[in-house]
């Protein structure tokens, strides 16, 4: 069962459905697109200003909120309805602001030589394409504080291994098809990977063990050896301070 919602001057159609007894999910559209994806983190950061009472968790995908809730203190169908008056021109304002997330990368991965060979790019030319956009996160899964990136050039698009890996690294740098991101944490994988990244993109032992959230941006940042040491030096005892663009 489907209900479906338009805003008050909205300017697209957004579709409520029931998961289960205590969730619901809100879908803006059927395809991966950063407009889409915008109105998802719109709502997300519309709904967390608003403190709807009843609402648990709010969960962003690339196309759609699971909206989590307590039924004692608001029914599904209440809050169809409240979801249904939200002015999208509203929610745009609730997050129009661009956060951008510095991560520093060695480019001295193991597939470099590779992505020479699919691209027919040099590998100064590859890690000046990889570094020079910034990169929207449309949603966190997988791992905790994996992110999954928008923005990567067809140039360097690449296929993924035939045969993952049984190890990767925490902080490797990779590309999958058309789309890059960062290990958070050591795992199997078939990314190709281009290099790594001193900083924990999850620390249990954090007040945030997540570094970013969905919404946000990620821009890499090529750095030497040197840097790379030095930064994962700070990280290890807790001085080093994330920066961010605004």
């Amino acid at each position: 069962m489907r209900s479906f919602g338009i805003g008050k001057k909205a300017e697209k159609e957004f579709a409520c459905y029931p998961v289960g007894e205590r969730a619901m999910v809100v879908e803006f559209g059927q395809v991966i697109d950063e407009n889409i994806n915008k109105k998802v983190q719109s709502m997300t950061a519309y709904l967390e200003e608003k403190e709807i009472k009843g609402i648990q968790e709010l969960l962003p995908t690339f196309r759609s909120l699971m909206i989590f809730y307590n039924p004692c203190d608001i029914s599904y169908s209440r809050l169809v309805r409240k979801i249904n008056h939200c002015r999208l021109s509203d929610m745009d304002k609730a997050g129009e602001q661009k956060r951008i997330l510095k991560i520093p990368c060695l480019y001295d991965g193991e597939d470099l030589q590779d992505m020479e060979a699919i691209t027919g790019l040099s590998r100064q030319e590859i890690i000046k394409i990889h570094s020079d956009t910034d990169y929207r996160i449309y949603m966190l899964g997988f791992l905790p504080g994996f992110v999954y990136l928008g923005g990567l050039d067809e140039r360097i698009h690449a296929p993924r291994l035939q045969s993952p890996r049984v190890r990767i690294e925490p902080g490797s740098v990779g590309i999958g098809g058309s789309q890059t991101g960062i290990y958070p944490m050591a795992s199997p994988g078939g990314w190709r990977l281009l290099g790594r990244t001193p900083l924990r993109m999850y620390d249990a032992e954090r007040e945030n063990p997540i570094l970013c959230k969905a919404g946000e941006y990620i821009r890499f940042t090529p750095i030497d050896q040197e840097t790379f040491h030095d930064i994962k030096r700070q990280v290890m005892l807790g001085t080093y301070q994330p920066e961010w663009v605004m």
